[in-house]
């Protein structure tokens, strides 16, 4: 017994005296203090337990003090003492390397590939090794061994597809990425592999024939279609996208669900044209089906967007509209298919026709027609209180919205309500009482709401006050009115008019500003681009000096397809306004217009 109490000392002393040098090894490593962690990983690379513990560090302080023979004999005792140890091996291959003896390395590296590559388990660790030491093409070596060996011509196909990424060999990544994604139906990870790697022109066009190639050769491929489908949704090439899409539908009898599916795409990214073309075939091909009541809407409400921003407006356009809207909701009758209808079409008679009444008799019966559907009720009542904004009648509205807000308190439909009432407040000249709305919505959950809130606040904020007259601010909140109402060109106009009166006023920059977005919205682009430069110039040091140079910038990229210039206004946005919000959008986008591979 007391024999067995001594041993149990010994081993607690000895566990201490390995602490201590242990860590005190690593504070001199970790302090580059290479001679004296060395002495002292030596003393404890002795026991070959601890060897294992300190293998690492050690063998990189000898590299670090160049000690190849010591750092050779040690490799060379630790594979002896852990013989399963894959990695010791690998380490003494890489030391082959790293000491000129590049021949005898790549021998060493061979045997062991070939010693593990039948053993999913050493496989795995010697793939590890191989990544962390960045000997990629290794890594691809041993899984093609371990496939060849396994009789396996997918095994390791997710690895391996890595691998070709990490190697830029993106046209293998994607038959081994493509080929796991269709055995295990992974077309989401796909999807999101091909978004993160395929990002240069030549890569794309790869990726392109390859699909195309084997849809041609397998015409019942689904996945390869959907994904070809999802491909050309992301480039926003809805036209050939829809090509896809009704062969797909027609394939598998899916009843337009996959044609609706991408209009509403299509028609979220405002490319309304294919998206009412692709709802117009829903509706042709399944008069009878589920789908054909929201097809034959969203049709309508595709070429509405088309009418509505194309200038100038045609008011025949609007009325044929309107009348597409009233034949449906005389079809189904007034209901849940058509409250949708009911509310476009009042927007359209209330906005574009002023028919103020008209519009309002609909929107009750879209409420009727609502049912128990709460929410889309207290978005009429929206509606409502903006017609009664277009009548001038104030005080109906701001009922409107306050009932709205009650009933919907706490979501962003209430939040969206008292953003209203205080643009009510402010187009009357009430803003005192506006900003008190708007600094409490500043904290919105919705973030479009509490950046508006923000803006607006602002706006008031520094253009009233007590050395500041009110005139100037009330007359741009009537022309901001006006721009409600839809009255664009009196708008550009009154807009003219101020900054003449008011050039040298705080707000000269927002009439201008005001006064470009008018322009581009009504696509007058060179009109637009010289009331721009006029802030960028005039104004460099106001508030609204970077939002001006972006969007200069995007317009000569977008619209006018002048590369030089936009990179050129990217640039100086960059230079002139390190700070701009715009800073990381305009680098990125300068990056891409001179070619890089993002």
């Amino acid at each position: 017994m007391f024999i067995k109490k001594i041993l149990i000392l010994i081993f607690l002393a000895a566990g201490s005296i390995f602490a201590q040098d242990f860590e005190l090894a690593n504070a001199y490593f970790r302090q580059a203090e290479y001679d004296k962690a060395a002495e002292l990983y030596k003393k404890i690379a002795n026991n070959k337990d601890q060897a294992r513990i300190i293998h690492n560090d050690y063998l990189a302080t000898l590299y670090k003090l160049k000690d190849i023979g010591t750092a050779e004999k040690f490799i060379r005792t630790q594979i002896k003492n852990n013989a399963y140890n894959i990695s010791y091996k690998a380490d003494y291959a890489t030391l082959l390397e790293n000491t000129n003896r590049a021949d005898l390395a790549k021998k060493e590296f061979d045997n062991i590939i070939n010693q593990y590559a039948g053993d999913d388990n050493g496989v795995n660790e010697l793939q590890n090794y191989f990544f962390k030491s960045n000997r990629i093409e290794l890594a691809a070596d041993l899984l093609l061994a371990s496939r060849k060996k396994s009789n396996d011509p997918s095994k390791h196909d997710i690895n391996l597809s890595r691998v070709y990424m990490y190697l830029d060999k993106k046209d293998k990544m994607l038959d081994e990425l493509l080929g796991y994604g269709i055995r295990n139906n992974a077309l989401g990870y796909v999807q999101s592999q091909v978004q993160d790697n395929i990002t240069t022109e030549a890569d794309i066009e790869m990726f392109e024939k390859k699909l195309f190639a084997i849809i041609q050769e397998s015409p019942n491929d689904v996945f390869h279609t959907e994904l070809l489908i999802w491909h050309y949704s992301q480039k926003q090439d809805f036209a050939r996208a829809f090509i896809q899409a009704r062969a797909l539908d027609r394939r598998l009898k899916l009843e337009g669900s996959k044609v609706f599916e991408l209009a509403s795409q299509s028609f979220n990214s405002q490319d309304y044209k294919n998206a009412s073309k692709m709802y117009q075939y829903v509706m042709d091909e399944y008069p009878d089906g589920e789908l054909y009541p929201y097809a034959r809407r969203w049709m309508i409400q595709a070429r509405e967007e088309v009418i509505k921003t194309s200038f100038p407006i045609d008011t025949e356009n609007i009325k044929d509209l309107i009348q597409q809207y009233q034949r449906l909701i005389d079809e189904l009758g007034p209901g849940p298919k058509t409250i949708e209808a009911l509310r476009n079409k009042a927007l359209l008679d209330a906005f574009y026709l002023g028919q103020h009444t008209i519009a309002i008799e609909t929107l009750n019966q879209a409420i009727t027609a609502a049912q128990n559907n709460q929410k889309f009720k207290d978005l009429c009542k929206l509606d409502m209180g903006d017609i009664y904004i277009l009548k001038n009648e104030p005080w109906e509205s701001t009922l409107l919205y306050m009932q709205v807000e009650k009933s919907q308190k706490e979501e962003p439909l209430g939040e969206l309500a008292k953003l209203k009432n205080a643009k009510l407040q402010y187009y009357t000249g009430q803003f005192e009482l506006s900003k008190e709305l708007l600094d409490i919505l500043k904290k919105a959950t919705t973030r479009e709401i509490s950046n508006d809130a923000l803006q607006l606040s602002l706006l008031i904020q520094d253009n009233t006050g007590l050395d500041t007259s009110e005139v100037a601010m009330a007359e741009f909140a009537s022309v901001d009115l006006l721009i409600f109402q839809n009255k664009y060109a009196e708008s550009i106009d009154r807009l003219t008019l101020l900054f003449e009166k008011y050039k040298k006023h705080s707000l000269a920059d927002e009439i201008l500003w005001l006064k470009a977005n008018m322009l581009l919205k009504i696509n007058q682009l060179d009109e637009a681009v010289a009331v721009l430069e006029n802030i960028v110039e005039n104004y460099k040091f106001d508030i609204l000096a970077d939002d001006a140079l972006y969007t200069l910038a995007k317009v000569n990229q977008e619209n006018l397809k002048d590369k030089t210039k936009a990179m050129g206004l990217y640039r100086k946005l960059l230079n002139d306004y390190p700070g701009s919000i715009y800073g990381a959008a305009s680098r990125v986008k300068f990056r891409e217009l001179r070619g890089d591979n993002l």
